[in-house]
């Protein structure tokens, strides 16, 4: 066992007696599934869509930190289409209006040295539509989840017995909830998310006496579109995450990406004191393929190869939409 790997295994443990549910899964493409950090995205394109993220984080550094998610969402349409008798007996096949409410859901895992999170996600959201090609949108979801600690993993110097290990809890089960908002025009958009609004208590230790609670997250992101001719679209964004301990945890995703005839982009990001990220992606009619790759600026890049992330999408449905500019990553 390398000597790099016991360090992150004490660092890890050391922690455990403050842990509050300060991990929160980091995507570096959440343009393309933005409902997995807020919930009033759910639904709001009119399609059916399955989607599948993988991100390997701090790639060759020991137990490293994982994300692995599976995401279902869709809109609760009226009939695609309806059918009229008129008087001569023809048959007209006229478009309905979209329906109000999205629904979906994920299950994800997290990974990170000897600590793992997995559960179950899922959402709500109810879409308004305004004048002049605008959506207003709410969402709430319900989360349950468990934390695990993966003793077996842990490597200790000799000599050593952490009580932490022995004594404590080592699995705990977390119900939670989360809120969302967004605003979307063709031009221009923004959205604000809570997570953790039940702020469950991390009973990591000794469940009866511990009254630690989880810390709460909040993303706010917006962007804009610029249509260069008809083919070209260019659409700088950013999100600004934080949490409860907001002057330690604020970070910031400053991202520009390029489209061309809505099949192709290409993307660049930096966030703030963390890495520099390349993002490109195709389009393989309904299937919409992405892929990150995070270029670690802070002091573990010397162990690290960078973070790679994969998503990949597949939306069926080709429901008379009301906003069809809802419809690129």
């Amino acid at each position: 066992m390398t000597r790099l790997k016991i360090i992150t295994v004490i660092g890890l443990l050391a922690l455990m007696p403050v842990m509050s549910g300060q991990q929160f899964p980091m995507y570096s493409q959440y343009v393309m599934n933005g409902f997995l950090l807020n919930p009033s995205y759910t639904g709001s394109d009119y399609y059916t869509t399955f989607g599948l993220t993988v991100r390997e984080q701090w790639m060759s550094f020991p137990e490293a930190p994982s994300t692995y998610a599976a995401s279902f969402q869709t809109r609760i349409l009226n009939d695609s289409y309806i059918t009229k008798s008129t008087a001569v007996r023809k048959k007209i096949n006229r478009p309905t209006r979209g329906g109000r409410v999205g629904l979906g859901g994920y299950l994800f895992s997290d990974h990170n040295g000897i600590m793992h999170r997995t559960g179950l996600q899922l959402a709500y959201a109810y879409h308004l539509p305004l004048a002049n090609e605008q959506q207003l949108s709410f969402g709430l979801s319900l989360s349950a989840y468990q934390y695990f600690v993966d003793i077996s993993g842990a490597v200790m110097p000799p000599g050593v017995n952490d009580e932490l290990l022995n004594n404590y809890d080592q699995v705990v089960y977390i119900p939670d909830a989360n809120f969302g908002i967004s605003y979307m025009t063709r031009r221009y958009y923004a959205g604000f998310s809570m997570t953790n609004l039940f702020r469950g208590a991390l009973m990591i230790g000794n469940g009866s006496e511990n009254g630690r609670s989880q810390l709460g997250h909040y993303f706010l992101t917006g962007g804009m579109r610029f249509y260069a001719g008809s083919d070209w679209i260019i659409e700088p964004s950013v999100m600004l995450k934080s949490s409860d301990m907001v002057l330690k945890s604020a970070q910031m995703d400053i991202t520009a990406r390029v489209y061309y005839r809505e099949d192709y982009w290409l993307g660049l990001s930096y966030r703030t004191e963390d890495a520099v990220v390349l993002m490109a992606g195709l389009k393989v009619d309904r299937f919409y393929i992405g892929y990150a790759f995070d270029f670690t600026l802070s002091e573990i890049r010397s162990y690290t190869y960078g973070t790679h992330e994969l998503t990949v999408l597949a939306r069926f449905g080709d429901n008379p939409r009301r906003y069809r500019w809802i419809n690129r990553y």
